[in-house]
């Protein structure tokens, strides 16, 4: 019986989309990833992502990827929306498209009963999994995670691509990403259609920068 596995990759990052993936498995295939090595993205090198991306795919029962923009990202707030609901959403899209009656999700949130009660709502047919570091222990959550961890870094790879620049990872913590932001201020280029459509501008370090340099709050 297949079960499904559903991770993201990108929530933090200032540049960049947040990918959303699931995979499902059933218990052979699940058993395999394990000896395969697939385990939470998070360690594990990119090199070692690709590879095991495409056992992922061409093993598992059948996976789904959902790409969230920063525009996308941004409207939450015009419909007063948690970021965390715009990701359960799409979460529980990927799960209808799946075959497996129990439905494994890395919450978004410690309050893991408030998640799991508003999936249930809108899979009311799906038997739920809902828990913190559900990447490190469930390996379908595991593999999920290898999915969007790969789509994502592509992603970013065709942004720098596009824009000419390399801004490192994306992430308001990486000194590249700081001075590709820094100088798309200086250079009176926040708002420039090309550069904006791939920027979060309502995270914190886009709006200080309408008053002050980033490198002030870091």
């Amino acid at each position: 019986m297949n079960r499904i596995g559903i991770d993201e990759a990108g929530r933090g990052p200032v540049i960049g989309p947040l990918m959303v993936a699931g995979v499902s498995a059933d218990e052979d295939t699940a058993s395999r990833f394990k000896v395969a090595g697939v385990k939470d993205s998070k360690l594990l090198s990119i090199r070692r992502i690709f590879i095991l991306e495409k056992l992922i795919t061409s093993k598992c029962s059948g996976y789904e990827l959902k790409e969230l923009s920063p525009e996308y990202i941004d409207s939450r707030y015009a419909g007063n929306t948690n970021l965390n609901y715009l990701e359960l959403d799409a979460m529980c899209d990927i799960a209808k498209n799946l075959d497996g009656r129990t439905v494994i999700i890395d919450s978004p949130s410690a309050n893991t009963k408030k998640i799991k009660d508003y999936v249930q709502k809108r899979l009311p047919d799906r038997d739920l999994i809902v828990e913190n570091y559900a990447d490190k222990n469930y390996v379908e959550v595991s593999a999920a995670s290898i999915l969007a961890k790969a789509a994502r870094e592509r992603a970013v790879a065709e942004i720098k691509k596009e824009l000419g620049h390399d801004f490192g990872s994306g992430y308001p913590s990486d000194p590249k990403t700081v001075e590709f932001l820094n100088e798309l201020k200086r250079k009176g280029l926040l708002s420039d259609e090309k550069f904006k459509k791939h920027i979060r501008r309502t995270w914190m370090t886009v709006k200080n920068l309408q008053n002050e340099d980033l490198q002030d709050f870091f």
